[in-house]
């Protein structure tokens, strides 16, 4: 991966953990792929990293889903629940196929970078 490369993904990942919607997992692969940069680890835990992200990213039918259910309001509170569904199928409709949260905006650049990243 070109040193410009490293520094997008190494740029997207800090954006991923410091998102408020950053699970704690994604957080501590984010955290071990940094300090493994450099090191004989560092592809290991690229590895780890993409498998964690690979798992967290929101596809949006679950989004809408989520949102809608009993456990979204319970997440989100009843109103914000509703204003996230109809956020998530006014996306869904201009052809988003991935939640757009910070997390999952910085995720899915990380996953456009996957091959390098693992090369």
């Amino acid at each position: 991966m070109s040193q410009s490369g490293k520094d997008y993904v190494i740029e997207k990942v800090k954006e991923m953990m410091n998102a408020h919607s950053c699970c704690a997992e994604a957080k501590a692969a984010g955290q071990a792929w940094l300090n493994a940069i450099g090191t004989d680890k560092e592809t290991e835990q690229a590895k780890n990293l993409i498998v964690e992200l690979e798992e967290d990213l929101m596809p949006i039918d679950q989004l809408i889903a989520f949102a809608d259910s009993e456990a979204g309001a319970q997440v989100f509170g009843k109103e914000m629940a509703a204003n996230v569904a109809a956020h998530a199928r006014d996306i869904k409709a201009a052809g988003a196929k991935y939640c757009d949260c910070p997390a999952c905006a910085a995720v899915a650049a990380i996953l456009e970078k996957k091959e390098e990243l693992l090369a």
